[in-house]
């Protein structure tokens, strides 16, 4: 994804420190690397659906050409299936 669409920052130096702050695109450094909040994902892909399963997994569905569904499933997180969601509609050229 475009380094310009993150929106928040994650401290290298310490992993734990997962969301410091949201800071300007020239504000990354070799400390602060680039992320995506859940809100700035599901904005990059086209019509998404959410979805927690009973078994704690998530889904994520993208209605792109508004005929049929792309869809990803058996994800441990909302981040991971709309990372995943963006991942296929990179791969056919969809985003």
């Amino acid at each position: 994804m475009p380094i310009e669409s993150a929106d928040m920052c994650i401290n290298s130096t310490n992993p734990y420190m997962i969301f410091t702050e949201i800071r300007p695109i020239e504000g990354f450094d070799e400390e602060h690397d680039p992320c995506w909040s859940l809100a700035t994902l599901l904005d990059i892909i086209p019509y998404p659906t959410l979805g927690k399963h009973a078994d704690e997994t998530w889904s994520c569905t993208s209605w792109v050409e508004k005929v049929s569904p792309y869809f990803v499933e058996g994800c441990d997180s909302p981040i991971s299936a709309c990372h995943e969601m963006i991942l296929k509609l990179h791969e056919y050229k969809l985003l």
